[in-house]
Formats: C-alpha cells, sequence, structure tokens
C-alpha cells in the first residue's frame, strides 16, 4: 500500500509544482482563452493549455515507476495523440472532423497496443460471456470518442472537469483493487494525483484552464484506464465504467439528443448543459461545480454497488440511478425545446 501511496503522491507533486510554468508558457505562446461570446462564464482572459501539466506529471511517474508494458505503451502514445489534437485546437481552433479524426486515431493506437474491449458479458449475469472479436474495435472506437468528448463537454466551470476526473479516477482504483487488476490500479493513482495536483490553479477563480488538450486527455484516459480496468475484467462489463463516467456521459446524451430536438448540429455549443442549469437555478460557480461533484460521487457508490451486490440487487440500483436521472433531465429541461 505504501507504493500506491508514494504513487499518488509524486503524481500530485509533478502536476502542482509544473502548472504555474505552463501557465507562464501559455501566455509565451499566446494559448489565452479569450471570452468572446455569452457561453463564455469567465471575464478575463485566462491561458488554457493545462492539460500539458498533466501529461508531463502521467508520463513521468510511468517512467519513474518503469511501468513499461505493452499495453501503457500505447495508452501513453495515444494520450500524446490526444493532446496534440487538443493543442492544435486550442492554437488554432480546428474543425470537428478533424478533432475526431485526431481521437479515432488515439483509439486505433489503443487496439494496436491491445488495450480493447474483447468480451461482452451480459449485464447482471456473473457466468455469461461473450467473445465479440471485430466488434469490439467498433466498441472501443466509440467508448473512447465518446468519453473523450463527454469530458470536453462538461468543461465548462472551473474546475468541473478536473474534479470529476479525480472522483471518476478513485473510483476506478477501487473497482481495480476489487478485479485485482493491478496495472489499472498504478494507471488510476497517477492520474488521480496528476488531476487533484492541477485543481488548486484550476479551481474558482481559476488561474488557468484544462483547455481541449488537457479535457480531452481527461476523457481519453479515463476510457482508456477503464478498459484496461474495469470494463476488461468484472462482471459487469460496461455497466461499471459507465456508471463511473455517469455524469459527463449523460450530460453529452442530454445535449445530443437537445440538439438534434431543436435542430441544430450535434457540434454547436450550447448553453443547456447541467453546470448551465445549475448557474440559472442561482447557484454560483463553486455552488455549481460542488453540486456536480456529488452528484459523480453518487454514481460511483452507485458503479460498487453493482460489482459488490447480488445481479437482482445490482439491477435494481441500476434501474433507480437510470430513472432518477431521466427524471431529472425532463425536470431541469436537459431535453426541452427552446
Amino acid at each position: 500500500m505504501i507504493i500506491y501511496f508514494l504513487v499518488f503522491l509524486l503524481s500530485f507533486i509533478f502536476s502542482f509544482i509544473l502548472t504555474p510554468f505552463v501557465r507562464k508558457f501559455a501566455f509565451k505562446i499566446n494559448a489565452i482563452d479569450i471570452p468572446k461570446d455569452e457561453r463564455r462564464i469567465h471575464k478575463e482572459p485566462i491561458p488554457r493549455i493545462g492539460g500539458l501539466a498533466i501529461l508531463i506529471s502521467f508520463i513521468a511517474c510511468i517512467f519513474i515507476f518503469s511501468l513499461f508494458q505493452k499495453q501503457i505503451i500505447g495508452i501513453s502514445v495515444g494520450a500524446f495523440i490526444i493532446f496534440l489534437g487538443g493543442f492544435l485546437d486550442d492554437l488554432y481552433s480546428l474543425t470537428p472532423k478533424q478533432k475526431i479524426l485526431f481521437q479515432i486515431i488515439a483509439a486505433l493506437i489503443l487496439i494496436a497496443f491491445d488495450v480493447s474491449i474483447k468480451y461482452i458479458t451480459i449485464p447482471f449475469d456473473l457466468n455469461e460471456s461473450l467473445f465479440i472479436g471485430k466488434f469490439g474495435i467498433l466498441l472501443t472506437i466509440i467508448w473512447v470518442v465518446g468519453v473523450t468528448n463527454a469530458m470536453n463537454l462538461i468543461d465548462g466551470l472551473d474546475g468541473l472537469a478536473a474534479g470529476i476526473c479525480f472522483i471518476s479516477s478513485m473510483f476506478l482504483f477501487f473497482i481495480s483493487i476489487i478485479s485485482k487488476r493491478y496495472t489499472a490500479i498504478f494507471l488510476t493513482l497517477i492520474l488521480a494525483g496528476s488531476s487533484l495536483g492541477f485543481l488548486p490553479y484550476n479551481f474558482n477563480p481559476a488561474s488557468i484552464f484544462l483547455g481541449d488538450c488537457g479535457a480531452q486527455l481527461l476523457g481519453f484516459l479515463l476510457s482508456a484506464i477503464s478498459i484496461q480496468g474495469a470494463i476488461k475484467s468484472v462482471a459487469f462489463v460496461i455497466i461499471v465504467p459507465i456508471l463511473i463516467l455517469a455524469l459527463p456521459i449523460y450530460d453529452t446524451l442530454f445535449a445530443i439528443i437537445r440538439r438534434k430536438i431543436n435542430k441544430r448540429p450535434i457540434s454547436e455549443a450550447d448553453k443547456g448543459h447541467i453546470h448551465h442549469k445549475l448557474l440559472d437555478m442561482g447557484l454560483s460557480q463553486k455552488q455549481a461545480v460542488l453540486v456536480m461533484y456529488f452528484i459523480s460521487f453518487i454514481f460511483g457508490i452507485a458503479s460498487v454497488l453493482v460489482m459488490i451486490l447480488t445481479p437482482r440487487k445490482s439491477l435494481s440500483v441500476f434501474i433507480i440511478i437510470f430513472s432518477v436521472s431521466l427524471a431529472f433531465a425532463i425536470e431541469f429541461g436537459l431535453l426541452s425545446k427552446e
């Protein structure tokens, strides 16, 4: 257990120390988020390539702890590709198709390094699993691209994406311990420490943003680690990581449905996300973020319950969570016409 603490502590220290230097570098290369429209919550220009500190911290810890397994190399290379695409987007504003291209390439790199979904276990049935062969390639790409974009979309308030990544990483850590996926244990701790080390600079009032490079990086790493840890080994394939990452996933799904209802392009930004609704209720940025942390924590607890309860009780937990989420979406207008 001491080694686990050291991994977490070192990644935290790296990220915490590196972030001020990344902030200065962002000013030098003019990687600044200037509030140009009403969708922006902040009012002052803020540097936005904070993901660089998290990437360096993540890679440095992999080298220090000699984590050179084939799958980890694939995750690291894919993470760099995702970061590069996000970095270029932060500087030059890529088109949606260009962003997706980087994400698909990163997902294909994971697959090439044997980080992919190979089996589907029937939800809430401990004994039945199905080898899905080439369909796993498509499912892996959908999962990676989906979670990567979900984290990017939810990054709308100071400290929101980084905090949710920390919470999700810690629950993936617990799930990986239960399922004895030791590689995933180390990766979740590195990601959790790196996210938490960045958070003091990103929490309201933020002095630096993750940027697309950072938000996409966090989403990619969460998706890849969940494949390597949770999806690959536990009984309730797909269900557990979906619950852990439910907040960004649901917010993204609601956004897609909402934009379809309003006949808008899926890639077009709006102010209908969960955090916008919380602000409309009169909550401050800090209060809205803390509420979303709490919701993410509840989803994480649900994922653990699904892991440890009997299939019937696990199904009950999932139905309750799904029903409450849908009722919440309808009540707060996440699916309504404008």
